[in-house]
């Protein structure tokens, strides 16, 4: 093979444009290529940071639930203790309005029998004196018998 003028011009210009490339092309295409490196790697943190933000936002989410779950029992719980309280309130009340009721019933017996009583004891002195005057046909001072017959009856 023959190195002849044409080959030389050939290796010249090869030569003068990569320099050229090297200069002016291969520089801003290494800036890009570094640019859009920055990028990639700055998404993937920022996926990792997101992925980082939305697991503890999960766990920060499982914690509110927990509280709020311990809340409601915890409202449930004072719910029933305090319906309890209501019941056990309205039981007592019921005893005590209980008790009044019958200590009023049996005042009332109680007073129906006096005054039964002091009924009969009239009763029984009207029949006293009517007896006497059967027995003894006469005329009997009432008012001295009626005392004796009052005593009689207050014995009774």
């Amino acid at each position: 093979m023959d190195l002849n003028a044409t080959l030389l011009g050939q290796m010249l210009a090869f030569g003068l444009f990569a320099v050229f490339c090297m200069k002016f092309v291969w520089p801003p295409l290494l800036d890009m290529i570094e640019e859009r490196q920055k990028e990639i790697t700055d998404g993937l943190a920022a996926a990792d940071k997101g992925n980082r933000a939305l697991e503890e936002a999960a766990a920060e989410k499982q914690t509110i639930l927990d509280e709020a779950r311990g809340q409601a029992r915890e409202i449930i719980d004072q719910a029933n203790t305090r319906a309890s309280g209501i019941v056990d309130e309205a039981r007592t009340e019921a005893g005590t309005e209980k008790d009044r009721i019958l200590t009023s019933a049996q005042a009332e017996v109680e007073q129906e029998a006096n005054r039964a009583r002091e009924e009969l004891r009239g009763q029984v002195g009207a029949i006293a004196i009517a007896g006497a005057e059967k027995i003894l046909h006469r005329e009997i001072d009432g008012s001295t018998h009626k005392d004796l017959l009052d005593q009689l009856a207050a014995e009774i």
